[in-house]
């Protein structure tokens, strides 16, 4: 039987102790090491095996990104039957401070925390820094925690803070249970931009349910109260990105510039479709290559920077992706279909009508092995091969794989 253990490597000889059983594999938590791998180092953050967010420490940089390009070769065989031919192309990030944006619990009671969810739990971790997060992320974490939280309201339950690509500049949400006071929210915000200067807007909206992953906007949700800026500007090689408040951006701020050119590189034509386009990452730099753009984006948040991002010849269509494509089935063949979906991957009928569309060229960016995998079986059944694999490591430390597809027929 298959035990699945969490912070092992492979060789080592552990004493576990199981908690979950199937037919076929079990779960266990890791309570000794007995012989420990060669490759094994320390963990850098003091909360590494408390905090749900990071899941490699203990591995060196390089091995990780082996790890990832076996699972990656693995998935597509198991899920699809796919035996990828060519090689794939990593593309390493900074592994520590990377991140642009974190999310975070906030306790007020009995004292202000900040904190994230123990792993494979909802229970609260209070923290004092994040070592994957920028240095602006995590200076705020600090100044935050001094200040005692700045009287924070109790009806705020969680904070995100996003900064901007010279790490310089943050906009912050907040996410508050029904009874918030207004009035109470605008004057932390107050003191929060006086203390924090470089905290440049915060925005209140209603509390939601997470997102399952940091490749997925969360619902688009009531805003409550708003102080100073709702949007920052995210300067790319391709252009300045409007981001909204609540809206999804790219986690990664080393290696946005490096996805866009795989993502568009070498792309040209008459026209193109960018499918789960959000704020228009990939759409801005294909306007430049192709006559005609359709930008689709279902999220009420990133419509907005969306249609201010890219520039007016780009065909903005606010609808969910699958709805589309069965509107246009008798239109022009397009030259290059670029999707972008949630982890949940596209889908059955996403993948039916891109079968029937026939574009010459798809280029599919998947944050999720086993549904890329999934999503790419009725495309190379169809007589779509692959071209280029990319693996993208823009959560290094973690166990997420972000795959770039390049596909033609």
């Amino acid at each position: 039987m298959a035990v699945f253990v969490p912070f092992v490597l492979p060789g080592e000889k552990i004493e576990a102790e199981l908690h979950q059983e199937k037919s076929g594999f079990a779960r266990a938590t890791l309570t000794q090491l007995l012989d420990t791998s060669p490759d094994r180092i320390a963990p850098r953050c003091p909360y590494f095996q408390q905090c749900g967010g990071c899941h490699y420490q203990h591995i060196p940089y390089e091995r990780q990104l082996e790890f990832k390009a076996q699972i990656l070769r693995e998935t597509l065989q198991r899920v699809a039957k796919i035996s990828l031919q060519t090689e794939i192309r990593l593309h390493p990030s900074p592994p520590w401070n990377y991140r642009n944006r974190t999310r975070f619990q906030v306790h007020t009671a009995p004292d202000f925390s900040l904190g994230y969810f123990r792993i494979a739990s909802r229970e609260f971790l209070a923290i004092r820094e994040c070592p994957i997060s920028s240095p602006l992320l995590n200076n705020v974490i600090s100044r935050l925690m001094e200040l005692g939280g700045l009287n924070c309201p109790s009806a705020v339950e969680e904070l995100e803070l996003f900064a901007d690509a010279s790490d310089q500049q943050l906009l912050a949400w907040a996410f508050c249970r029904a009874d918030a006071n207004q009035s109470d929210l605008l004057r932390w915000a107050e003191n929060l931009r006086r203390e924090l200067p470089e905290v440049i807007g915060i925005s209140f909206f209603s509390s939601r349910q997470r997102a399952h992953s940091d490749d997925e906007a969360p619902a688009d949700q009531k805003l409550l109260a708003q102080s100073g800026a709702n949007s920052i500007a995210y300067g790319t090689s391709s252009g300045q990105y409007q981001v909204s408040a609540g809206a999804f951006f790219q986690v990664n701020r080393h290696l946005i510039d490096e996805l866009i050119s795989v993502v568009t590189g070498g792309a040209n034509g008459n026209l193109a479709l960018d499918l789960y386009a959000g704020g228009g990452l990939f759409t801005l730099p294909l306007a430049e290559k192709f006559h005609h753009i359709f930008a689709v984006e279902a999220s009420l948040t990133s419509l907005p920077d969306l249609k201010q991002n890219v520039p007016a010849s780009v065909k903005v269509v606010g609808t969910r992706t699958e709805q589309y494509l069965r509107s246009r089935q008798a239109r022009i063949r397009p030259d290059l279909v670029v999707l972008d979906p949630p982890r949940a991957g596209a889908g059955k009928a996403v993948t039916r009508s891109l079968v029937e569309l026939g574009a010459q060229k798809v280029r599919y960016v998947s944050c999720d092995p086993a549904t890329l995998a999934r999503d790419l079986f009725p495309l190379v059944a169809s007589g779509y091969r692959i071209e280029e694999a990319h693996l993208f490591d823009l959560f290094p430390q973690t166990f997420h794989i972000e795959t770039v597809m390049l596909l033609a027929r």
